[in-house]
């Protein structure tokens, strides 16, 4: 009896706006995941407009995994570009990179980062991102690739009332 093989496969491609419905899923599983779950605002219709619209403000990329011929959805990374003035050139900050549980050790975060990578490079000469401290799993992987965490930076952020507050500043 002849030995039955099966491949399969990883295509890693843009996003496209038929693919809002599963960002948003990829968005709110991986808010889950960082055990945020009700911290998701964004809409089908926030996502087409900001990344499908007259100016886009990010680019995804989406990852399928197809075994016996059935293509699925199996990660995403979300990205935006931003410019260095010290170095003078411009890269990637990854928004959010997120493989599906049953997806995972096939190499389709690296497939993904590699893809990021040869984004960054076309576009400048960073890529960049931020982790949760507790995410040790994460932190180890990002090591692995040959990134550094930049213990000296932490994030500022105003967001809600005290940005509209902040904002009303420069009508004084």
């Amino acid at each position: 009896m002849p030995e039955t093989q099966t491949t399969a496969a990883l295509t890693i491609r843009p996003a496209t706006p038929a693919d809002v419905p599963e960002m948003l899923a990829f968005i709110r599983e991986l808010a889950e995941y960082e055990r945020e779950p009700h911290a998701v605002l964004a809409t089908e219709a926030d996502l087409l407009r900001d990344g499908f619209g007259p100016r886009p403000v990010f680019s995804c990329l989406i990852a399928e995994w197809t075994e016996a011929g059935v293509a699925q959805p199996a990660g995403f990374a979300l990205y935006i570009p931003f410019y260095s003035t010290w170095r003078g050139n411009a890269g990637i900050h990854l928004e959010d990179l997120f493989v599906r549980p049953q997806f995972r050790r096939k190499g389709i975060a690296n497939a993904l980062f590699a893809r990021l990578a040869a984004i960054a490079l076309e576009r400048g000469d960073r890529l960049q991102w931020h982790v949760l401290d507790w995410n040790r799993m994460a932190i180890d992987f990002y090591k692995e690739m040959g990134a550094h965490m930049l213990h000296e930076w932490r994030i500022m952020r105003v967001d809600g009332e005290s940005l509209k507050a902040l904002a009303e500043k420069s009508h004084s």
